[in-house]
C-alpha cells in the first residue's frame, strides 16, 4: 500500500503567524463603474438631473480597486435599496 506523505505545515504556520498583525491593517476599496474625458465647459453646464454617459454598457463588470490597483471585476446588486458588488473574476496581472 503506497502512503502519500503529507507536506510539513511548519513553513505555512510560520507565514501565517509573520501576517497576522497585518490583517487589520485598513484598506481603500473603490468601485469604479467608468469614466468619461470632459471640457471645462461641460462641466460647468452640469445640473442637478443631468447625466453623465459613460463607456461601459449596463450590465457590464465594473472595476474594484484596493488602494488604487486593479484586484477584481464585479457585477452591481441591488440589496435591498442599496448598491452591493458580487465579484465576479479576479484580475491576475499577465
Amino acid at each position: 500500500m503506497e502512503t502519500t506523505k503529507t507536506p510539513d505545515p511548519a513553513p505555512y504556520v510560520k507565514v501565517l503567524e509573520e501576517t497576522r498583525r497585518f490583517l487589520d491593517v485598513p484598506f481603500r476599496v473603490a468601485v469604479q463603474l467608468g469614466s468619461k474625458s470632459m471640457t471645462i465647459r461641460d462641466i460647468l453646464q452640469l445640473k442637478k438631473s443631468s447625466i453623465i454617459q459613460l463607456q461601459k454598457s449596463a450590465g457590464e463588470n465594473v472595476d474594484i480597486l484596493v488602494n488604487g490597483i486593479l484586484v477584481a471585476y464585479g457585477e452591481v446588486l441591488d440589496m435591498e435599496g442599496n448598491a452591493g458588488i458580487r465579484l465576479t473574476d479576479i484580475h491576475t496581472q499577465t
